[in-house]
Formats: C-alpha cells, structure tokens, sequence
C-alpha cells in the first residue's frame, strides 16, 4: 500500500538544543573532533550504530536523553562552544583566499566528480578517488576558496563487502535514505523540488538535487530515482560504477550535462569547471552548447571560451582506467548535439579519439576532457610522465616531456585523518599554524621536539585501540558467515597489541600487489613468528565486483591467515570503509605499498599514515617516487623503500626479486629497528625516524597545499582567461575562432627550407650560431613562433634534456619566405650535442603553444 501523502518527521529538540541540527546538517563535523566528540557525548553507542550519522542518530534518540542534555551545563557548554567555532568558520573573515586574492571576488569554481568521500555515512565513494575528492572539497572550506561540488546521489552507493566460507569476495547493496542523512533538497520558489531534465534517445529525465553542506562549500547531488523517470532510469543514480558501459554513459550524461543544468537552475555561474577525472567530460559539450545558444556564436568560437575555464585531472596511469564508449553508442546519445550546434558527426567524434580519422577507435572520455580543457594535469611527477606517454597521440611530433599534461600532486586534508590524541599533540608542540598553514615547513620542523616519551605512548594506545577494533570485526564477520562458536572465540585472541604491526589497506586491483609479501609463506612465517621480534599484519580492501583476479588474491590472504602458523599474526578485515582506514592509518605502526611501478597514479594512504607517525614502506612509485626525489640522500631517513624503480618486462620475474628485497627490509632493518629499546623501552631510533617523517612530508603532501596550488595556477589563470575571452560579446574567443581556423588549414604549407651553422665544433658554453629559412605560405610571422631547440644527443641520436629558445625574425625575403636566427648554447659538459628547429602556432591567448597536429621540424 503506497501513501497519498508523504512528510518527513524530525526529531523535537529542546530549545536549548536546537543548534544540533545545523551541526549536523554541516559536514564540517566530519573533520572537526570537537563536534564528534559533542554527538559522542550525547550517545556514544547510539553514535556508532547509526554509523557515525548525527542526523540519524537525533532522529533515534530517546526523548529524556536529550531533556537531560538539554539541563546539563556542561553538554550546553560543549556545545556553545562547538557552535560557536562552526558560525566563525563559516564567517570566513581571514582566510587564505580572502587575505591573499581579494581582487578575485568574481571567481567561481565548479568541482565535478563522479564519487565524494566526505564521510562514512555517506556512502557515495568507493575508493581513492573520491576520498581525494572529498579532501578538495574539506581544503576549499578551511581556506576560504569560492568553490561548489557537483557529483551523484547513488540510492545504493558502492556495494558492502562480505567473504564466502572459501573467501572470496561477495557484493550486497544497502539503499540510502536521503531523509536520514545530513542532505537537503533543494526547493524552488513553489515550494517544490528543483527538478533538471537531460535529453536521451526518445525521452527526457529528470533528476532532483540534493545539497550537502561542507563547511563553506555546498556539493550539488544529482538522484534521478523521481517519478516522472521511466523504471530503468530511476536506477541510473543507483549505484556507484554499476552496470555496463550503457549505464556507464547514461551516469557520466546526468553527472556532466545534468550537473551543469542544476547549476543553472540554482542560478549559480561558475567561471571555471574542473573535470575531477574523465567521467564528467560531457559538462564541457553543455557548456559549448550553452555559449552557443545564449550567445550566437558558432561551435568553435563556443569552444574556444569554453576551453579557457576548463580544468581537467586525470588520476589514472593504467590505459583500462579510462571510459571508451563504441561510436553507435555515442550516435545514439548525441546525434542531436552535434546538429544543435552544426558539427558534423566525424568532427564530433574526432574529439574523443585521439587519431581523428581512425574510424575504429573508440571515444575516449579522457581524450575529450584533454582536447577541450585549457589546464590538464597529472596527480603525481612521475604520473605526469605516464600521462604525457600514455596520451601522446594527440601531439605527434612533439616530445613526451613537452606535452602539455603538468601534474599537481595529491594531498591529504590531515584534520580528517588524524587521531584526536596526535591532533592534541600538534597543538601542543606545533601551534595552531599546522592547522592553518599546514604548508609552512617551519611548523613541522618542530616535530623533532616532540617528547619521545609522549609520541610514542599516544601510538601505542592508537595500536591497541586497532587491535581492539580488528578482533571485534572479525568476530561480527565470523558470526555472519555463521563461523563455529570455537573459532569466533579464536578470533577473539588474534593480534598483538604490543607487537610490531603492518597494514596494508586500498583496493585490490593485481598491479597493486597486495599479496607479494605472501610470495614465500615459509620466509613470512619466520618473520611473524620470530619469538623475540614477532610481526603482524592487517589487510583490508575491496576488489571490483567484475575483477575476478582481485577477489582471487583477497582468496588467497584469507586461506593463508587460516593455517595455523599465521592464525594469530595475520587477518582480513572486511567491508574496508573509511571508518576502518582511519583504524589502520592512526593504529599501524607501518604503512605498506607494493604497486608494480609505473601502475600507481598517487596513492594518499601513506600521506594520512604518516601524519599520524606511522612509518611507510613502499615501493617507489606514485607519491612515494616523488618522496625519493625530493628527500636528500644525506637527510636522515624517512621510511623504507623497496627495489630501486626497475622496469621488468617479465612481471613474474619483477615481484620475485622485489618480494625477495621486501623480506630483506623487514628482516635487516624494520624489524629490528622497532625492537630496539631503550631502558626505559622506548625505541628511540623508530622515534627519531618517524619525527623526521613527520618533518619531511607533511608540509607538502596536504591538500592546503595541493588546492592552492590549482587555485593559483589554474583556477585564477582559467577566471582570467575566460573574462577576456567572453568580453565584448566574446570578442576574443571569436577573433581566437577565426585564428585557429586559419592557422590549422594553413599549417601544411609550412616548411623549413634551409638551416646553417656556424661549426661542427664549440667549447663548453659557447654560442652556436644558428640561421633558418622558413616558408610560412599565408600565414604571417606573428601567427608562428620559431624555436631553436638544443641539447646532449643520446646514443640514439635524439636529443635529450632538452632547451628551446626563440629565434628571432631578421628578414622577410620573397615567395613567403622569412630568415630566422638564434643561438644554441653548449652545455656545461663535453660531448656530442646538437639542436633542432620548429615552428609553433604562437597567439597571445593561447594557455600554450602546443596543439595537437600543429607543429613543423626542420628535416621532418
């Protein structure tokens, strides 16, 4: 029996208590331990039932437990306080933003992202990407960033995990009730949902959209799940990563067009977008079809605006990481488009391919998002090298180093990660800096002052307080599996709380190799066993529902912690989740990460580790790489890193030798510097380790300092951009339209006749004197820009480590021809060196000179 009429129930706070609810319905709680501890104290068991959820919980509550709040001055005074501190946030009267870039008060940034990882009880992330996402979004609060969040309010999220009997992986889907979470629909002036509708082959749907208040941030959620959808697309926000490649599209449809669409209908104008991954690529086909009908300008002058206020990140190094949908599925979504805005359908699909006349390949919504993006960018250096070999077929000719995909690498937002006991600690011995300009290194230079005894007495109660946790789930997954009576009593003893603990924690996918420290039991065993130094590890993570080769390596920790010899040293904690994460990274005393080089875009799990003085052991890949290069050989040591960075052809080969020099780490070094004490058992040397770990990196691997990063050097750069490109009636955007056209139907005229030198031979550091002859056919000298291009030539004879400079216009001689000359340098070492010549495209708003397809080499 359905109702006729439907109302929501809240709960009847006293009226002392009435500020509950707008501490509740602001996320801020989630990163602010004052507040948590506020709903704790209120109901500590009620708390961790309604899975750390304080709107659920206040509508849970007995009556008499919130009258007597309600009397006591001491909960009233907690919470003056907590509310207090949230009405100064929110007033944000001296933030980085507002202190430092006053003159951008027109700035406005869209963050699109298809999961957010705010919070546990809001189940719509699965993994890395949307925690990163999450922590942009905490980061952008705390530092006063005009910024909103557009994703999906999934009604199941990603799945919940459970283990067979034989271990291996089984997938069950919660539903969400939007009505008990810390949400709020957005109505309109009638006092009705806001409703947006997105075109599809033969009908339209509709999507409500929901609000969630993080801190100064409001993140837009789109759910389809409404009556006026046909059946099959009230399931479209059903499920995170659910479905096949039809649902894959009709998702990142309603994400990227129907969030831009919500914008709208919010009356809200961002001037910049960022595409948090390729999934939201279609926002920037919207915002082209919008220039174009409000604006009457052609698809190219649309695109040309577009383009300068768009922000793409791509957070995948493996190829099989990206959407590809086949060319009919694409006729069948956006046929109509094309005509909307007069593009012929191979030009349309030539924006996701990167050979445009390659009729077979698929569209690529990472090629789309770096075709019509302004600013791209890696998460890491060595995946901006990745990035920039993986997408080179959209700049042929022009070096990998050169390719205009930068890499701004990841952080983490500490407050949401970090123990209350270590928060206490740094506020103690840092100063309240660290929270405010965590990215200032002095601060954490103070680390190394830390009270030894303290910092390791507050680890030690976080490692009891995981080993607590870890044998209470193990117990819950044991009774699940209805496990029998005498191993759930087992599995009450497991682990060691004063022994030396290793975590490993994040999705199993096989490059990640969670199970390459089980490569030789016999060898494990001994080091877990060893009676003096014994040894225990956690494992924790989900595999993909459709990767069976990771559920088979879950299979195999599962069955190995089932033998005797690793029953009590070894375990698998189910259903990871970002409560359990925040276990592991404030309770291990070691981060472990084996990803097979160069699989590892960044990875953030160390970040949140090391913050909370754990140490990470790793290989050199990802973030981790990053840490070897920037930490200087001579400084004292940080952690430990496994294998040098070796590339194998032979991947079997590859995990033998670098398990075999993991085994090496833990038996040589990790495990003895643990367990040598002090006499007063302090292990003064992991101690010291972990301060210079500490003070090494978490100046910099924060979100405060990754999210100004992107507001400097794009979010600022992209609202510049687009001001001069839409001025005037866009007259910029449509002179750079008309420009483009030309310069791209001239190019293959262009030709670089005749070189000379001044020499086969030069001393360090000479000049080399260099002349060309260019043939520019119709275009002019200022539509090009001439580079001298100069360096060491490797045994291959290709130039390397390259250095370019302009050359300069001396003369136009006749038939289009213009001589250019400059000067190479001979570097500071002997040896064979050479230069090269080209012609770029050169306009004075171009974001760079490197576009695809355009570029001349003398000789080429």
């Amino acid at each position: 029996m359905r109702p006729i009429h439907t109302y929501k129930v809240i709960p009847s706070l006293p009226p002392q208590l009435e500020r509950l609810q707008q501490l509740a319905h602001n996320l801020r709680w989630a990163w602010d331990h004052p507040t948590i501890e506020l709903f704790r104290r209120l109901d500590n068991e009620l708390w961790e039932r309604t899975y750390h959820n304080p709107v659920r919980m206040l509508s849970m509550i007995d009556q008499s437990q919130l009258e007597a709040a309600a009397s006591d001055e001491a909960f009233l005074a907690h919470l003056e306080a907590v509310y207090h501190n949230l009405e100064t946030h929110m007033a944000g009267l001296s933030t980085w933003f507002r202190k430092n870039h006053h003159d951008k008060g027109n700035l406005l940034v869209a963050y699109f992202s298809a999961e957010f990882g705010i919070t546990e009880c809001l189940s719509i992330f699965a993994g890395g990407l949307g925690m990163l996402a999450g922590d942009h979004l905490k980061s952008a609060s705390d530092l006063g960033i005009p910024l909103v969040g557009v994703g999906l309010l999934y009604q199941q999220g990603y799945f919940t995990q459970y283990l067979s009997e034989a271990g291996w992986q089984q997938e069950t889907y919660e539903d969400n009730d939007f009505n008990t979470l810390p949400l709020t629909l957005e109505m309109g002036a009638d006092g009705r949902p806001v409703i947006v509708e997105v075109d599809f082959p033969g009908r339209r749907v509709s999507a409500r959209i929901w609000r969630a208040q993080v801190g100064r941030v409001n993140l837009y959620l789109l759910d389809t799940n409404v009556e006026e959808n046909q059946p099959a697309d009230r399931d479209i926000t059903d499920q995170l990563y659910g479905g096949d490649t039809d649902m894959r599209i009709r998702q990142e449809i309603i994400l990227g067009i129907g969030g831009y669409r919500a914008l709208e209908a919010l009356n809200i104008r961002p001037t910049v977008y960022h595409m948090n991954e390729g999934h939201s690529a279609f926002l920037s086909l919207e915002r082209v079809r919008r220039l174009v009908e409000q604006n009457g300008l052609t698809f190219h002058e649309a695109r040309e605006a577009a383009s300068s206020s768009l922000v793409f990140t791509t957070h995948t190094a493996v190829p099989a990481g990206h959407d590809y949908f086949h060319p009919d599925l694409m006729h069948r979504h956006f046929s109509d488009y094309a005509r909307s805005v007069n593009l012929p359908w191979p030009s349309f699909l030539a924006l996701g391919r990167q050979n445009p006349t390659d009729e077979r390949e698929f569209f690529c919504m990472t090629v789309l998002s770096l075709r019509m993006a302004a600013y791209s960018n890696a998460v890491s250096r060595l995946h901006g090298e990745v990035s920039r070999t993986m997408w080179r077929g959209l700049w042929p000719n022009l070096p990998a180093q050169e390719i205009p995909i930068g890499h701004v690498t990841n952080g983490v937002h500490f407050r949401s990660w970090i123990s209350a006991e270590m928060e206490h600690l740094y506020d103690q011995y840092l100063g309240p800096r660290w929270r405010e300009e965590p990215v200032d290194n002095s601060v954490w230079n103070r680390a190394r002052q830390m009270p030894s005894e303290e910092l390791w007495r507050g680890h030690e109660r976080r490692r009891e307080r995981l080993v607590a946790f870890a044998r209470r789930r193990l117990v819950e997954q044991l009774r699940h599996r209805s496990a029998p009576e005498a191993e759930i009593e087992a599995a009450q003893e497991v682990l060691d709380s004063t022994v030396l603990t290793i975590g490993f924690a994040r999705r199993f996918a096989t490059y990640k190799r969670a199970t390459m420290i089980l490569r030789n039991p016999e060898r494990l065993a001994r080091i877990l066993n060893n009676p003096d130094c014994p040894v225990q590890i956690i494992f924790a993570g989900k595999a993909h529902p459709r990767d069976d080769a990771g559920k088979e390596l879950i299979r195999q920790i599962v069955n190995l912690a089932r033998q005797p010899q690793f029953r009590r040293r070894l375990v698998f904690l189910e259903n990871y989740d970002a409560a359990t994460a925040r276990y592991l990274v404030q309770g291990v005393d070691v981060w472990l990460n084996t990803p097979r080089r160069p699989g590892e875009a960044s990875g953030t799990s160390g970040m949140k580790a090391a913050a909370n003085a754990v140490l990470n052991l790793s290989s050199p890949d990802g973030w981790w790489d990053e840490v070897q290069l920037r930490h200087d050989p001579e400084a004292p040591p940080i952690g430990w890193t496994v294998g040098r960075g070796e590339l194998y052809d032979n991947f079997d080969y590859q995990d033998q030798i670098e398990a075999e020099a993991l085994y090496e780490l833990l038996e040589r070094d990790v495990v003895p510097t643990f367990y040598d004490r002090n006499v007063d058992g302090l292990p003064r040397r992991w101690v010291a380790r972990v301060k210079n770990s500490i003070d090494a990196l978490c100046h910099f691997f924060n979100t405060h300092r990754m999210v100004k990063e992107y507001s400097e050097r794009f979010y600022m750069p992209a609202d510049s951009s687009f001001a001069k490109l839409s001025g005037d009636g866009f007259a910029c955007a449509k002179v750079l339209a008309d420009w483009r056209s030309r310069i791209t139907q001239a190019w293959p005229q262009i030709r670089i006749q005749a070189v000379t030198n001044g020499g086969g031979q030069a001393r360090v550091g000479e000049a080399i004197q260099a002349k060309a002859r260019v043939y520019l056919g119709s275009l002019r000298p200022e539509d090009v820009e001439v580079q001298l291009c100069y360096g060491p030539v490797n045994p291959r004879g290709d130039l390397t480590d390259m250095e370019c400079s302009v050359m300069r216009l001396v003369s136009a001689e006749t038939g289009g021809v213009f001589l250019y000359e400059g000067a190479a340098i001979a570097g500071s070492r002997s040896g064979l060196q050479g230069y090269a010549i080209r012609v770029l495209p050169k306009h004075e708003n171009l974001p760079t000179n490197f576009l695809p397809g355009l570029i001349v080499w003398a000789g080429g």
